[in-house]
């Protein structure tokens, strides 16, 4: 395993140099899963909840997080995206909805990062969304499921929940 690139030869944090990095494309897809009550993801299906689309709010948020992900995560660069996508899949257990973010660039570095801020907080917004009618709902399984691009290649999960 590569030793942590943010720490300096003192140990301490440092902000990564990447510029002699070759500019490529780089896309990362994070995946998140949300458990609530069967009752709430039929709410969220039919466009009931009392705030408006869930999911379009979700989206709009989740796009934005991986716009600002440099401003939250100290380490971060700030990076030209080229793409965000969130999307979202109903699978039969009624009691879950999947969350997915899908984020490119051309850049010295990866958006791994975007991809997980983005689902994080479209998943945060689903939670806030419908907190009125669901306080337990659990927001889980947050990770990387892919990225393609930069020096260290390809990387697919080998498990996925939704499989």
């Amino acid at each position: 395993m590569n030793e942590l690139t943010h720490i300096n030869e003192q140990g301490r944090a440092h902000m990564v140099d990447v510029s002699e990095k070759p500019v490529s494309k780089r896309v990362a897809v994070a995946f998140a899963a949300i458990r609530m009550q069967p009752e709430t993801r039929t709410i969220i299906q039919n466009g009931g909840s009392k705030k408006g689309d869930v999911l379009a709010v979700s989206q709009v948020a989740g796009i934005l997080a991986a716009k600002k992900t440099s401003d939250m995560i100290p380490m971060c660069h700030p990076l030209p995206l080229t793409k965000v996508d969130i999307a979202f899949q109903y699978p039969e257990d009624p009691s879950l909805l999947y969350v997915y973010a899908t984020v490119a660039t051309k850049a010295e570095t990866g958006v791994e990062m975007e991809a997980l801020t983005a689902v994080s907080v479209a998943s945060l917004t689903i939670y806030d969304m419908c907190k009125a009618v669901d306080k337990g709902m659990e927001i889980a399984s947050i990770y990387l499921l892919e990225k393609s691009g930069g020096k260290n290649g390809d990387y697919k999960r080998l498990e996925h929940v939704a499989e």
